[in-house]
């Protein structure tokens, strides 16, 4: 041991105060300090207006972008208490933006239900900000305080001005710290805007209105609907098969509970769960209540109804679930968070209440809409023996090896490591991209897998008959995954899985459809990081003895700006994938030194089940709209 690290004592404690810990480990706190960490503090402020909004107090919000970057958050609520905190011997307003845990989450009477994970929005905001400034509309006066540099008072909370004794709230405005948000400390307006339209789904009757000042947009968001209207929109581009929008609402032991839902012609279940306005991707026990309840009740009303027999097999949650889309939205006066991601609730009685909220709400729907119970059982049983024939078929394919084996190994070129952490399958389209590619790689660590052509669109397909497709079951035994019910991520034979088609309409066409496969299929590949999109250059630019290889237009252009003026370079427009010679290939698309890949993630999945939908579904106007829209947007398109 080096002799100066064996000195510990007391001296070497460090204790932060204040602030200091948020601006220490910002992640702790909020996530990360990337785009997504950036965002989550206009959340954290906006959570404590709903708060006043869900106690009853605010009607409006708004979120208005400044010109100079800062971001204002304005509520009509009650304000945040001016007077002096007794335990901080501070103004109130300064306590909850200077100390953490402070605040009106924390029992003591202040709200019933609160949004937000932690209840330490304000501080945090302060501390990860360059300046800070509060202006609080109470009791006839208009009170402000102004924070900087972390959060230091700059100046006090002082009275500034009067206004009418009918107006009361709170308006903060903060400018985040370029040296906490390194990566970049622009918001962007789209990330803004879905967030607060959701916020104004799951709160029914309050009024959000964004504000881009940098651009002139602006956009308000009242639903008196509230998550029906957000079903509405999610199921826009697919066709349901009743004509009701089912709402169920109750309250029981102080939770609450909120249901919206609506099947559609689809095969894919769409159920997206929030626990005080935070979404969780991982459910929870809201969901589980709400999922048992809806597999019960169609039991019953089916053998009731002599859609079935009492001695038949019953339909299971995934037969039941099938082209469903939902909202699940509960109110809990303490939440408990587990999982991986802390957005999975743990409340054990939520699952009774909402089980009980739910089934007697469906119950009734169905007695008293015997046309639409008919549309939905019918839907379930052709799901069961959908279900049924995939079982047969993974069977098949069991006993089969999935594939037959000698056929296999004549597709996939595999790679000596045995170890999955450093293996990747390339997934090329055609045998002389797959030739250059076997040439190009690395035979140690890079598998090639090549496909004839397009494969299945399974968005318009059930799992029996993505079966029945040679080039799927193919991709089913290279991964060693399986599918469906016997999916097993452990058995993941690659951990990277590269999708490598050209940079044409083709490819990209090819990419989507693989996409859609591994979305609607693979779900937890995704998730856990393992697929990724090759990212093969556009252009070659060379001059003298120098080849540079550039992505796109943008990146052309910057490198043609910083040659000098009399250097005049030969730019070509690379070839498909098949037409590359090996070094090339590898130079360009498949080295791990000079490649660029990119993950494919699941940053919005409400936004990825939409966008597959609209793109790959049944109904093709919703396409040609976006087709149309988008048009002028497309660049680098191949004729």
């Amino acid at each position: 041991m080096q002799e100066e690290t064996k000195h510990y004592d007391a001296s070497d404690i460090q204790v932060l105060e204040g602030l200091e810990a948020v601006r220490k480990r910002p992640g702790m706190y909020i996530g990360s300090t990337s785009v997504r960490g950036l965002h989550h503090l206009v959340w954290e402020i906006v959570d404590n207006a709903i708060d006043e909004a869900l106690a009853g107090y605010c009607d409006d919000i708004e979120i208005i972008v400044n010109k100079d970057g800062s971001v204002t958050v304005k509520d009509d609520g009650r304000g945040i208490p001016v007077g002096v905190h007794p335990k901080t011997r501070l103004s109130t307003v300064e306590t909850v933006y200077t100390v953490l845990h402070a605040g009106g989450k924390f029992g003591g009477g202040g709200y019933k239900v609160s949004g937000g994970l932690h209840g330490v929005g304000a501080s945090v905001v302060n501390a990860l900000s360059k300046w800070v400034t509060v202006t609080v509309y109470k009791e006839g006066k208009i009170h402000e305080v102004k924070f900087a540099n972390g959060g230091h008072t700059e100046s006090p909370l002082t009275v500034i001005g009067d206004c009418s004794e009918e107006r009361t709230g709170t308006t903060v405005t903060f400018m985040p710290d370029a040296e906490i948000f390194k990566e970049t400390t622009t918001f962007d307006y789209d990330t803004l805007f879905t967030r607060a339209r959701e916020l104004a789904f799951l709160n029914k009757g309050l009024r959000i209105i964004l504000v881009d000042d940098r651009s002139g947009k602006k956009d308000t968001f009242l639903y008196e609907g509230g998550i029906k209207e957000y079903v509405a929109l999610l199921n826009e581009n697919k066709t349901a098969i009743h004509e009701d929008i089912i709402y169920v609402d109750g309250v029981e032991e102080d939770i609450s509970l909120e249901v919206a839902f609506q099947y559609n012609d689809g095969y894919n279940p769409a159920i997206y769960s929030f626990v005080n306005n935070i979404t969780t991707p991982e459910g929870g026990t809201h969901e589980d209540g709400v999922k048992s309840a809806l597999t019960r009740i169609i039991n019953t009303y089916a053998k009731a109804n002599k859609f079935m027999k009492e001695n038949d097999d019953s339909l299971t949650g995934e037969d039941v679930r099938e082209g469903v889309t939902m909202i699940v939205s509960v109110k809990v006066p303490e939440p408990q968070f587990e999982g991986q991601t802390k957005t999975k609730l743990g409340n054990t009685e939520v699952k009774r209440v909402a089980a009980n909220i739910f089934a007697e709400a469906f119950e009734r729907f169905l007695l008293e809409n015997p046309d639409q119970a008919k549309s939905i059982v019918e839907k379930s049983m052709v799901a069961a023996r959908a279900r049924i024939a995939a079982k047969k078929a993974r069977e098949v394919n069991r006993k089969k090896g999935t594939v037959d084996l000698p056929s296999f190994q004549g597709k996939l070129t595999g790679c000596s490591s045995k170890n999955p952490e450093e293996c990747e399958v390339f997934i090329v389209e055609g045998d002389s991209a797959a030739g250059t590619a076997k040439d190009g790689r690395n035979p140690a660590t890079q598998a090639i897998l090549p496909i004839r052509g397009k494969i299945l669109n399974v968005e318009k397909a059930r799992l029996d008959r993505a079966l029945s497709n040679e080039e799927i079951r193919t991709m089913i035994t290279a991964f060693n995954t399986g599918i469906g019910e016997d999916f097993d991520i452990s058995k993941l034979r690659y951990h990277k899985i590269v999708i490598m088609t050209d940079a044409d309409v083709d490819g990209a066409h090819i990419r989507t459809l693989l996409l859609t496969l591994f979305y609607r299929y693979f779900k937890p590949l995704i998730e856990n990081g393992h697929i990724y999109a090759a990212q093969p250059p556009l252009y070659s630019i060379k001059h003298g003895k120098t080849t540079k290889y550039v992505l796109n237009d943008e990146e052309l252009n910057a490198y043609l700006a910083t040659l000098p003026p009399n250097v005049k370079p030969d730019i070509g427009r690379m070839k498909g994938l098949g037409e590359m010679d090996a070094h090339e290939l590898r130079e360009t698309t498949m080295h791990i030194d000079t490649r660029v890949l990119k993950k494919i993630d699941l940053e919005d999945a409400m936004a990825a089940d939409s966008i597959f939908d609209l793109l790959m579904g049944e109904d093709v106007e919703p396409r040609r709209k976006f087709i149309e829209d988008n048009a002028l947007s497309v660049i680098n398109l191949d004729v």
